[in-house]
């Protein structure tokens, strides 16, 4: 692990999510890291959130001017100055993205060996046999990282976002999403490292029963999990709200998961 400490890297824009939903994620991380860190959120509007909080403007892409695509936000995270010199942001950072609930200790994320490490995207989702109809694509998708959760050192890949400004459009005809960028260059480097299989799990796919089974269980927090995601649909806020199920998929009982996220005893 890099020197400088411990940061926690969050970012909130527009009004999908509120300061509450920060807060929230912050308590998480203090009740299951008990190892001095740094909490930061970059934001558009720092208004209600929690005084232990270091809000900081969300990071220019510094795309040209007059350009307003910015569904890329993250590579901005790759900035050599990231959050400028007032924020003196340096050593080790883990990014979370605001829909997961944190489950277990985060300590051992701070203790896996590595450059970079990222949540592996197809340990999220059940198999695709049909995507080994083609073998280079399925080998390219099973290499893609998902950005909900990741460890890196603050400026040490500035090539990321400098790669995508020398030509955005090339990016985007390239890649599906930002992810797929930041996987490939880092995998190209032999940098690339994935969180073991488990840590993270989809809330569907993992803790949720398929088919029927959901009729006889409630959702359960799998053995070994740290973090619960919201890959696809339903999304967090409508599982907390008792929404997002079907008739082939019960949500049921999900306690514990309000439990984690609210930490109410």
């Amino acid at each position: 692990m890099s020197e400088g400490g411990i940061t926690i890297l969050t970012m909130r824009w527009g009004t999908l999510y509120s300061s509450d939903d920060v807060n929230r994620l912050a308590a998480q991380v203090r009740r299951h890291l008990s190892r001095p860190h740094r909490f930061v959120c970059f934001t558009d509007d720092p208004t209600g959130l929690d005084d232990r909080i270091t809000a900081l403007p969300l990071p220019e892409l510094g795309l040209p001017e007059g350009s307003r695509d910015t569904r890329w936000r993250k590579l901005a995270l790759f900035r050599r100055d990231l959050g400028g010199p007032e924020a003196a942001l340096s050593g080790t950072a883990l990014f979370l993205d605001l829909d997961l609930v944190i489950v277990e200790d985060l300590a051992p994320f701070f203790d896996l060996p590595g450059d970079f490490l990222i949540l592996r995207d197809d340990d999220l989702f059940r198999p695709k046999p049909l995507r080994r109809l083609n073998p280079s694509r399925d080998r390219f998708l099973h290499m893609v990282g998902n950005t909900s959760v990741f460890r890196f050192t603050v400026g040490a890949h500035p090539e990321v976002l400098e790669t995508y400004l020398a030509d955005p459009a090339a990016a985007a005809a390239r890649y599906e999403h930002e992810q797929q960028m930041v996987s490939d260059i880092l995998d190209r480097q032999g940098r690339l490292r994935y969180w073991p299989a488990g840590w993270c799990v989809s809330f569907k796919n993992d803790c949720v029963g398929r088919f029927l089974t959901s009729w006889l269980r409630d959702p359960i927090c799998p053995p070994g999990a740290r973090i619960v995601l919201f890959a696809g649909s339903p999304k967090m806020g409508d599982v907390l709200a008792g929404r997002g199920g079907r008739w082939y998929r019960r949500i049921g009982n999900i306690d514990w998961l309000r439990r984690a996220w609210s930490g109410a005893a």
